[in-house]
């Protein structure tokens, strides 16, 4: 009887193999083991005893990988205690990643943990012409010092950088006329939101990085569905072509009983 290697796979057993604060509420986990992985692409992360949630890679070498995670609800605070020695276990990666074409000059904007996916995005992007990055302060900057290419920084409350929105300065960008084949973000869904706009108004193409409620990693279960593509098996990144047929990109999103809610009552949800 054939097997299908991503419906029957089973959870590989790890131990953290180191644990690192990035911040108040931020900290990343090590792992080593040899992960095929392309940026982008997601894993389900397993806590014996308590559930199984999804995590991007913000950290991926040959031996070794690594998932950073914001402490927002019981899930994540639980793997926010994990310690060196800690067992856990993951199955995927899963999902489609970010399209990467040599040559091709890219902006990178980053809103928040968005900059977990694009991390190691950023590591293999050989032509990045602006790098942004939004945090609610200058504490909340996760990775600093690990890009060769400088970032443009922007806060909430000015601490770092400009005192407002990623997409202030990339729209300054364009206006300035630096010119991009291609632009990549992740961060809160308004946020891809108005790049997405920004993109189609200067005609640009973007991919973004959606987060949907995700049960089975691979497409069965439905819940994370937004309009008709299934975020964990079609995404969790989509090219600006997919996003001007989405109409629940920014509006819609299942609760885990299914239910249809507004996208604020989804995240408001989340973080519980």
């Amino acid at each position: 009887m054939m097997t299908n290697p991503i419906t029957d796979q089973k959870p590989v057993m790890l131990r953290v193999m180191e644990k690192k604060t990035e911040n108040t509420g931020f900290a990343t986990l090590f792992f080593e083991y040899s992960l095929p992985f392309r940026p982008g692409r997601f894993i389900m992360v397993w806590i014996p005893g308590l559930d199984e949630k999804p995590y991007t890679i913000s950290l991926h070498d040959q031996d070794r990988f690594a998932v950073t995670i914001e402490a927002k609800g019981i899930f994540s605070k639980k793997a926010l205690t994990l310690e060196k020695g800690d067992l856990i276990g993951i199955r995927g990666p899963f999902g489609n990643g970010f399209e990467i074409k040599p040559g091709q000059s890219a902006a990178v904007v980053a809103g928040g943990c968005g900059m977990a996916p694009l991390a190691t995005l950023a590591d293999h992007l050989p032509d990045i012409t602006t790098f942004i990055h939004g945090a609610r302060s200058k504490e909340f900057i996760l990775f600093p010092g690990r890009f060769s290419v400088p970032r443009e920084f922007c806060t909430d409350d000015g601490s770092l950088g400009h005192k407002g929105l990623v997409t202030d300065l990339l729209e300054k960008n364009i206006v300035l006329g630096k010119h991009f084949d291609m632009v990549y973000a992740c961060g809160p869904e308004i946020m891809m939101y108005k790049v997405f706009e920004l993109c189609e108004t200067h005609g640009i193409p973007c991919q973004v990085s959606l987060e949907r409620y995700m049960r089975c990693g691979f497409g069965v279960c439905g819940a994370c569905v937004c309009g008709k593509q299934v975020v964990c098996k079609d995404g969790p990144v989509f090219h600006s072509r997919d996003l001007r047929k989405m109409k629940d990109f920014n509006t819609k999103a299942l609760l885990k009983s299914g239910k249809e809610v507004d996208l604020s009552q989804y995240f408001s949800w989340r973080c519980q």
